[in-house]
């Protein structure tokens, strides 16, 4: 990275910051000196971007007012036919929140402004107003004014006046623009300008009237709004209705106008994310007299307010101009904007910036530039700049011309000689002509912007067509031959005459933003594929090589840019966005089941099919084959591209479903706006929402949410934090997704003593504090948010290191076989791995990976559509003819020379023997493989030369592979045998020596397990095994599965955007859940982190929610259709264990320190709770209007109140133990137990709990660890083993009746974690990290 010249001036890059505040051109390098002295320019604009979570209380940051200095005012009376002058506009107004405070009960009007510590002063000359008041104008007096501390005053009245302030001889119309201001740290403020004439009056001296009459001349003032949000609409709507005031108000009266008006809009709450609008009558927001404005909401946290009319830029550029300047914003361009309509500057360049979300520009954007402003655009940096058409000409030259920059050196307090430099401008400026709907380029005649890729930008095409026709066919307003602009026009025009305009600019804004958000997801849709997450890094050369040849100029430009860097880091920090559920709900199903299987990513026999179909129509050759970053620069390495992801394109439109819109009315303003009216109005609004609040049905727990949020911030307005802590604290149960963390940390920390004693004493907000505490401690711990960029070794690698590279390089994802590839690498040597052979390996990898096949037309019509070629021999002599071998994940087959071009030499599975075996050949001895098919007599033998022993080993891995997936049901060891043959490859290939085959042999792993483990698996357990599945595929080590959830489909719901297939979820150790699709068994979702605890149990109630209890006392509820958490419960103190479903809408919780909350399901309330004396309560079932809670030492029997109908204890002699599981089977009235470290069960008669139990001992069993009732069977999972079985975790099937065990299935590798019963057709067990998979059985 280059750091800023130190000679290079602030004022000579035309880097001219009026102070540290706010500006609206953001932040050059120019104040790097002052701020960040050392560091260079890209990492100071690289870090500069963090925002903040806080939120201001209420709509307004500040307004203020702009004009002429009232001594200007006093020459201009001395003007008589003179040419008029251009006037420095000055600040003349400020007006910022607070406005009142308890001192100004008395004031009749507005009152005083309090103090305010993140406020400073503006100090103005009280004679410099407008008007000059009779008096001595030598008395000089001056007034504070108090103003945001970030605001720059200096700048803003350019940025007022962009075109100067000017006196006029008529009064001209009033003029809106829009302004963006930014501060050090990426944080926008926007500001809103009204712009209005007034007489100039006649000049006052000593009290007397000029014996002369002035000329009648007009001078302009404006009014900036600034606010936090980016209210376009609703705040010029706010001016308008101010306008009125103004133009019949004295100027006497106009500051107190300005004042009021102000004060009114502090008064307004920004609404929260989602579908609710603060609005009041005739669905509007609050009124203004005469107008009634609209504020909407933005619609989740991560999305901005869009309250501007998002088909602007439909109205000034065709598809290909917009498609042109989106690639210039995603490429990172200088771009400047040109208009003789100042207010379409800011308006078009932001429905740019919403075009892109969720990518975000991270440059300097001024959208309005003034005319002393016009140097900026010499900067340095990539930006995005607004001008005033009439400098189109001006703006164009400038940028050619060469800097002749002179440098002064100072040493010794003397000016040394002149140094002259020549700086050159490589790039060349982006001039989009708005006025004409032109892009072009300063330095050419053609714009040197890559174009977007050709697919993506078809689709986006089509998508803008088919909106502009659906609108046609509703509106009947136009014909076929339209343009954009006119039919626009006329439908606008149209639809306010009827008053529906709002309604349709409401939908043809999401229109416009699910069209473009399909835009960039096409773009990027496979970005993920190529992330490494564990060691955050991004694979840029794998994903260059899959991109389309006429695309990748594009994707090169893009992949160096701020914005897609940020885009990347979102995405390996597991954000959900609406990017993301796009991507996932447009997969096919062919890409879910491919990820799913984990094979190379190499081309499948369907897309090798529907590759050579789209060559026949557009003409174009085909090349097949995928590749790892290609980092070594010869030619000789280059290799074949592989099909792109994103050039298949959904047909189907991508519309992401919307929540329809709520209204929350508020009343009136007081008048005036004293102290006890204001508090008056505060009352209103609350009582208001409590209204609102009781109206709403429990189950609408997405709108009670808004509703709290709402009052939490009225409350937070009129000092009553407790209240306003209690309403936050509510989001847990409604939606956590909004919670405003930032907003809560300044809450509690702003706690008075007395109030913090009375939190101290309110459960909910006891907890609330502490886990904001919590919170704030563990951001502490910063993890490297950077994503890089994978690199090959430079230095020799031990194990560990070695490990990591070949992780980062997407090589091998688990530990274990990238150990054993270290060991293959390293026979026979030192320990260690020197880059050089690291080099070698790669490369040949990378071929062995992406080895180019061109199979012919009748060799696909014999393969299944998911095979994938992944080894070809040389031409070689068999029985079966002269030709290659080739070896695909399911069998070997011969391509021959002739008719016959395709032999099947067997499926792997079909496999008796493999060996090696010598034939003659003339004088020679040749080695030859021999491979026996169990279905045919004729056994295949190839003359394969040197390559035998490779050839050998890979067949008999693959078949071990296909074997033992097989016997286990378990496709993994096929992929498993899959990454081992590729690896075996690329060693041999790497060493060339005598050893090279031995060690290859070291990835032999599925063969070695199938010598050295009998592969007999018993009948009864190959007879109830279904399917085994690995949630641990995607993850550098294994993780435990800890629990488990079968949720049921929904194949009765019409709604086409729900997933209706049945899911399986699983809990991990890690603290995070993953969900498979229970048909397929395919990845559903990656995973959802819910903390870094143990989750304890599961439960899903109804079709929309999961519930999860972990060890870190919170219930977490996840939205089976967002699949996130958008609500928690914290009332346990201590870990949840366990739940029970009482009746439909009550639910019951037990928590280890034996607390058992009954909660009301859809309001989310506590019914009743008790506390129980017992050692760690473990389980709780419920059972003809009684609880069974299990604990250590006991299993009780309460009422529904609580109250211990009966006890059994542990029995005399296990007291050295404890109780582990808890089955209730009341039909035989018995009460199944088990223990943690005994294989003995106890069944008690639950009529006459105090008679001895039944007991049953299970043989080679440890211990109990799960235990579940299936129809008439007990299914119990255990530790333990016995003999040579590396079968640790074992399922005991028992008959209810006769107690007697009926199947003993060999489960897992480890111990049994969890059992599942799925409607008692299937059970799913989960098995410890030593084995990490789920098996499915079948139930009897």
């Amino acid at each position: 990275m280059a750091t800023l010249p130190a000679q290079i001036s602030t004022a000579q890059l035309g880097c001219r910051l009026p102070g540290l505040g706010r500006t609206n051109y953001g932040s050059f390098p120019g104040e790097i000196t002052k701020l960040e002295k050392g560091r260079s320019y890209e990492e100071w604009r690289f870090c500069r971007f963090p925002m903040a979570d806080g939120l201001p209380s209420g709509l307004l940051e500040a307004c203020v007012v702009v004009g002429p200095a009232n001594n200007k005012l006093k020459e201009l009376s001395q003007v008589n036919g003179s040419p008029l002058p251009l006037l420095d506009p000055e600040v003349l107004q400020v007006h910022a929140p607070p406005f009142l405070s308890k001192e100004s009960l008395s004031e009749p009007d507005v009152g005083n402004v309090s103090q305010n510590q993140q406020q400073r002063f503006f100090i103005k000359k009280k004679n410099d107003r407008p008007v000059i008041k009779a008096g001595n104008p030598k008395e000089e007096t001056t007034e504070d004014v108090r103003v945001p501390k970030d605001l720059d005053l200096v700048a803003l009245p350019q940025l007022c006046f962009p075109g100067g302030l000017q006196i006029t001889k008529e009064q001209k119309e009033e003029q809106f623009h829009f302004l963006v201001f930014t501060d050090m740290f990426g944080n926008q403020s926007h500001g809103v300008v009204l712009q209005f004439s007034r007489l100039i009056q006649e000049g006052l001296q000593n009290g007397h009237r000029h014996l002369y009459k002035s000329p009648q001349l007009y001078i302009a003032y404006a009014i900036c709004v600034i606010s936090k949000h980016p209210y376009y609409n609703a705040l010029r709507d706010c001016l308008s209705s101010l306008l009125g005031q103004l133009k019949i108000c004295q100027m006497t009266d106009m500051e107190e106008q300005v004042k009021e008006f102000s004060a009114k809009l502090a008064l307004v709450p920004v609404p929260p994310p989602g579908q609710l609008y603060v609005v009041g009558s005739f669905s509007k927001v609050f009124t203004l007299q005469p107008l009634t404005i609209v504020l909407p909401s933005r619609e989740d946290k991560n999305h901005p307010v869009i309250d501007l009319d998002l088909h602007l830029p439909l109205l000034c550029f065709k598809t290909r101009e917009l498609l042109q300047i989106i690639a210039s914003i995603l490429t990172e361009q200088r771009m400047v904007f040109f208009s003789s309509d100042w207010a379409k500057l800011t308006l078009i360049v932001e429905c740019f910036m919403l075009y892109i979300w969720p990518l975000h520009w991270q440059h300097p954007l001024v959208p309005i530039l003034s005319q002393k402003m016009l140097d900026f655009v010499m900067a340095p940096t990539a930006f995005l700049m607004g001008c005033h058409i009439s400098h189109y000409e001006e703006v164009a030259q400038v940028w050619h011309i060469k800097m002749l920059i002179r440098q002064h050196d100072y040493c010794a307090g003397q000016m040394a000689d002149s140094v002259y430099g020549i700086v050159w401008l490589t790039d060349d400026l982006i001039l989009i002509n708005i006025d004409e709907g032109t892009v072009s380029c300063s330095g050419c005649h053609y714009i040197d912007v890559p174009d977007t890729p050709q697919a993506a930008a078809e689709r986006f095409k089509c998508r803008f067509v088919i909106v502009l026709l659906d609108l046609h066919v509703e509106r009947k307003v136009c014909s076929y031959t339209m343009t954009w602009k006119w039919f626009i026009r006329e439908t606008v025009a149209i639809l306010m005459s009827c008053g529906c305009r709002e309604d349709w600019q409401h939908s043809l804004n999401l229109d416009i933003q699910n069209i473009t958000l399909e835009l960039i997801v096409n773009m990027f849709r496979d970005v993920s594929d190529y992330l490494n997450h564990e060691h955050r890094v991004f694979n840029t050369d794998e994903f260059l090589k899959t991109r389309e040849p006429g695309d990748q100029p594009f994707y090169k430009k893009v992949l160096e840019t701020h914005i897609f860097h940020s885009f990347l880091k979102e995405r390996l920090n597991g954000k959900i966005d609406k990017f993301t559920q796009m991507d996932l709900s447009t997969q096919t199903e062919d890409q879910i089941l491919s990820k799913s299987l984990d094979y190379s990513r190499r081309p499948t026999i369907k897309e090798i099919k529907i590759l050579r179909s789209e060559s026949l129509k557009s003409g174009l050759s085909k090349r097949l084959g995928s590749s790892l970053p290609d980092l070594d620069n010869k030619k000789h390495l280059t290799l074949p591209k592989q099909m792109s992801p994103t050039k298949t394109i959904p047909e189907k439109s991508m519309n992401t479903p919307v929540r329809p819109v709520k209204n929350f009315q508020l009343p009136e303003f007081p008048s005036p706006l004293t102290y006890p009216n204001v508090i008056h109005y505060i009352g209103d609004v609350i009582l208001q929402l409590n209204k609102a609040i009781s109206a709403s049905p429990a189950v609408d727990s997405f709108l009670l949410a808004r509703y709290f949020y709402l009052r939490g911030l009225i409350n937070m307005l009129c000092s009553k934090r407790l209240n306003a802590l209690s309403d936050f604290q509510n989001l847990y149960k409604t939606d956590i997704e909004i919670f405003p963390e930032e907003l809560v940390k300044t809450l509690t920390d702003s706690l008075q003593m007395e109030e913090r004693a009375q939190a101290e004493k309110r459960p909910e907000l006891k907890s609330l504090i502490c886990q904001v505490k919590n919170n704030e401690n563990s951001e502490h711990v910063e993890s490297d948010c950077h994503v890089r960029k994978f690199e090959l070794p430079k230095t020799p690698m031990q194990l560990e290191e070695f490990v990591t590279c070949t992780q980062q390089s997407g090589i091998v994802r688990d530990m274990a076989t990238s150990e054993r590839l270290f060991e293959a690498l390293t026979v026979g040597g030192p320990k260690h791995i020197n880059p050089e052979m690291f080099r070698l390996f790669y490369t040949f990898w990378k071929q062995a990976e992406a080895q180019e096949i061109d199979l012919p037309v009748e060799v696909l019509e014999h393969l299944d559509n998911n095979e994938c070629v992944y080894k070809l021999s040389s031409s070689v002599k068999t029985n079966y003819g002269v030709g290659k071998i080739a070896m695909t994940q399911k069998r070997l087959f011969l391509l021959t020379v002739g008719r016959r071009v395709y032999v099947e030499i067997t499926k792997f599975r079909d496999i008796e023997e493999v060996k090696i075996s010598t034939a003659s050949f003339s004088l020679l001895r040749v080695p030859s493989l021999k491979i026996k098919n169990s279905l045919r007599q004729e056994i295949f033998e190839a003359n394969l030369k040197s390559e035998c022993e490779l050839w050998n080993l890979m067949v008999k891995e693959m078949w071990a592979g296909r074997m033992m997936a097989d016997n286990h049901k378990d496709p993994q060891y096929v992929q498993q045998a899959l990454t081992n043959v590729l690896l075996m490859d690329a060693v041999v290939a790497c060493l060339e020596t005598q050893k090279a085959v031995c060690a290859a042999s070291k990835l032999a792993y599925n063969e070695k397990q199938r010598q050295e483990v009998p592969m007999i698996i018993p009948r009864p357990t190959a007879e109830t095994l279904k399917h085994k599945i690995n949630p641990s595929q995607y993850m550098t080590n294994p993780q435990s599965v800890d629990v488990l959830l079968y949720t049921p489909g929904q194949l009765t719901i019409p709604d086409k955007d729900v997933d209706r297939n049945p899911k399986l979820w699983c809990a991990l150790s890690c603290g995070k859940v993953v969900v498979f699709d229970a048909v397929s068994w395919s990845l559903k979702q990656n995973y959802i982190h819910l903390g870094e605890s143990r989750l304890n149990c599961m439960m899903g109630l109804g079709q929309e929610q999961v519930w999860i209890g972990s060890q870190d006392s919170v219930i977490y509820i996840i939205n089976t259709r967002s699949m996130l958490c958008h609500k928690q419960l914290t009332e346990h103190h201590g870990e949840v264990t366990d739940f029970a479903l009482e009746k439909l809408n009550t639910e019951n919780r037990s928590s280890a320190d034996g607390t058992v909350i009954v909660w009301i399901v859809p309001s989310l309330k506590v019914k009743r709770q008790f506390q129980l004396s017992c050692d760690r309560l473990q389980s709780i079932q419920v059972y003809d209007d009684a609880l069974w809670c299990g604990a250590r030492d006991c299993v009780m029997k309460l009422s529904p109140s609580g109250a211990l109908l009966c006890k059994i204890s542990l029995p005399d002699d296990v007291k050295t133990t404890a109780f582990s599981r808890v089955t209730l089977l009341m039909e035989r009235r018995q009460i199944w137990t088990s223990f943690t470290d005994s294989a003995e069960l106890c069944i008690w008669d639950s009529s006459d709990p105090v008679k001895p139990p039944n007991r049953v001992t299970l043989p080679n069993c440890s211990g109990v660890t799960c235990m579940i009732r299936v129809k008439d069977q007990v299914w119990i999972g255990c530790s333990g083993g016995s003999g040579h079985s590396k079968v640790v975790g074992k399922i005991f099937v028992l008959d209810s009746e006769s107690l007697k065990v009926e199947k003993e299935l060999e489960a897992h590798e480890d111990t049994v974690q969890a059992l599942f019963s799925v409607e008692d057709r299937y059970i799913l067990s989960g098995s410890a990290k030593r084995d990490s998979k789920i098996a499915i059985w079948r139930v009897d």
